[in-house]
């Protein structure tokens, strides 16, 4: 070894310090600028520092708008200082990496686009290549509206908004979307502003739902609500317009902070609702077509956008609860009548029946009250029953209306659904739809056909025997009584009703007569009082010491040729105070 060696001089150390401090600037893992030292077949050989070069093949550099040549200064990635040839690794494929993921955060970070190109399809989307970094864009992200080809978009290079980006793990997700969004929102904005309430415009339908249209105005679409399409009545928004159809709508509200815009087309045309109430005049009667049935009725187009509601209570006379789809039909042509016309909310009210005759009116200029009809029992109620009179219409016999004598629950049972049955009419109510009929009208009244006053002597047969008394007929027609255990006889051993029999004849006085209550009382107690006092006021007196025998032997032994019933005079007050 030579003294110069074991003796280094200060310029040696200079040196050797120099060369330490630019080893220490190259380290494994960074991107290091490189010389270009001489170009052998594919590869070029690279100097980056040190005395250490590395081999990089050409074909990385295709993607660089000029090929290096000896001497110049390229960037590349020292994956290694040295290999088992002395040589370094170096890539200029991850050098270029390395510059974009510097670019890509630098992006991100500013919220700036990064041009990129999408390069392949893979499960849920797309890869997009960012300068030599690969990006993943999801399939929503390719564009505002579903892309069912996306064939023209492949290779073009174009902008792109970085989502996420997470370079430990090498993950980038990006959108289109978000570019496009936001260059239509100022667009959108810029077509807003220009856009005014009553503006006339064309565009074309892009999409139908079940409540519109959207209509492209060149940039941005509007609303064409299904109520603005027309003046008629429209069930969907296809019976007017289609895709892809070039329309004429109006601008009927703009709202600048959501950027929504309604449109319409009936208000190009006249409204037809204007002069409503003189063209349609109540108790006109027009024709209509039935367009829509409801529960509650059923409408009626009487001109393009010009409906009118038949109520279900105006369809039909005698129809009542049944739905109006039973009545009319959709399509079906009618005749109805105008009822009211409200045009401030645009209503117009309609009768259907109004235009038929009605039944109760026309059943009342054929039977007028007191004509006798016949029909069956349709319906038994308790408080009376309902007479068919003809396919539609109904009458009813009150229960009081059944019989004269007999009570009407007791009446009304000897009747049954289907029975076929004479009544008169009584009443015909048009308004309320009512026909009062009568059943014991078809005889006389035997109260007043009754011939008998109070005071007077009748014949009756006894007809039933209770305990408290027994029930009696007398006169013509028969009128029942009855007379109470205290009335059978003026002896109290003799007031037992027990020594009556059904079909006894009795001679009784008239003690009460009431044709209001239907009333009438009668008396054997009364009549013999009466006698007595008769044979008495005759033949004798209680002073004269005849005995009552002898007097009645003496009336009766007498040639009066009348009868003892025929000579009754009006029973005192006091005796109508004993019978009551």
């Amino acid at each position: 070894m030579s003294t110069e060696t074991m003796n280094p001089s200060t310029d040696d150390f200079a040196s050797m310090f120099e060369d330490s401090a630019a080893a220490s600037t190259l380290q494994e893992g960074r991107v290091v600028p490189a010389t270009v030292v001489a170009i052998t077949g594919d590869n070029l050989i690279l100097d980056v520092g040190l005395k250490v070069e590395g081999r990089v093949a050409l074909k990385e550099f295709m993607l660089e708008e000029e090929q290096p040549k000896p001497g110049d200064i390229v960037e590349v990635f020292l994956e290694r200082i040295e290999n088992l040839m002395g040589e370094a690794v170096l890539s200029r494929d991850k050098a270029r990496r390395e510059e974009s993921w510097i670019k890509l955060e630098d992006s991100y970070n500013k919220e700036e686009p990064v041009k990129g190109a999408i390069s392949g399809r893979v499960k849920g989307g797309f890869t997009v290549d960012l300068g030599g970094v690969n990006a993943f864009l999801p399939g929503s992200q390719v564009d505002i509206r579903p892309v069912r080809d996306v064939g023209p978009l492949m290779g073009e290079v174009q902008p792109f908004a970085i989502l996420k980006l997470d370079r430990a793990r090498g993950n980038i997700v990006v959108s289109r979307r978000a570019i496009l969004e936001e260059s239509r929102a100022e667009q959108r904005a810029e077509i807003v502003e220009a856009m005014n309430e009553g503006d006339v415009r064309d565009g074309v339908v892009k999409n139908i739902t079940d409540y519109g249209a959207f209509v492209d105005l060149g940039g941005i679409d509007g609303l064409l609500h299904v109520t603005d399409m027309s003046w008629k009545r429209i069930n969907h928004p296809s019976q007017v317009v289609n895709v892809g159809d070039t329309v004429k709508v109006q601008i009927i509200k703009v709202n600048e902070e959501t950027q929504r815009i309604s449109l319409g087309m009936k208000q190009l045309e006249a409204d037809p609702w204007e002069g409503i109430e003189s063209k349609y005049l109540i108790g006109t009667r027009l024709p209509g077509v039935v367009t829509n049935i409801t529960d509650y009725g059923a409408f009626v187009e009487l001109e393009d956008g010009v409906e009118g509601l038949i109520h279900v209570s105006e369809m039909s006379w005698t129809k009542k609860n049944v739905h109006p789809g039973k009545i009319v039909s959709t399509s079906q042509e009618v005749l109805v009548e105008v009822l009211d016309v409200d045009s401030e909310k645009r209503r117009i009210s309609l009768g259907l029946k109004q235009t038929q005759d009605n039944p109760w009116s026309a059943f009342l200029g054929d039977h007028p009250p007191g004509t006798e009809v016949e029909g069956e029992v349709r319906g038994i109620t308790e408080f009376g029953l309902f007479i068919g009179l003809g396919p539609e219409l109904d009458g009813m016999v009150h229960i009081n209306d059944i019989s004269w004598d007999v009570p009407g629950e007791q009446a009304i049972a000897n009747f049954n659904k289907g029975d076929q049955v004479r009544a008169k009419v009584l009443d015909v109510d048009t308004e309320k739809e009512r026909i009062s009929l009568g059943i014991k009208q078809l005889s006389g009244d035997p109260m007043s056909d009754l011939d008998v006053r109070r005071g007077d002597t009748v014949t009756c047969t006894v007809s039933e025997v209770t305990s408290g008394g027994i029930e009696v007929q007398f006169g013509d027609p028969a009128m029942t009584a009855f007379v109470r255990r205290s009335d059978l006889s003026r002896d109290r051993s003799e007031q037992r009703p027990e020594r009556f029999s059904v079909g006894d004849k009795i001679d009784a006085k008239v003690t009460q007569m009431d044709k209001a209550s239907r009333r009438v009382s009668v008396s054997i107690k009364a009549l013999e009082i009466s006698e007595e006092q008769e044979a008495v006021k005759q033949y004798g007196s209680a002073d004269s010491g005849a005995s009552l025998g002898d007097i009645l032997g003496a009336a009766l032994a007498s040639g009066d040729d009348k009868e003892t019933s025929n000579k009754v005079t009006e029973t005192p007050d006091e005796i109508d105070e004993d019978n009551n």
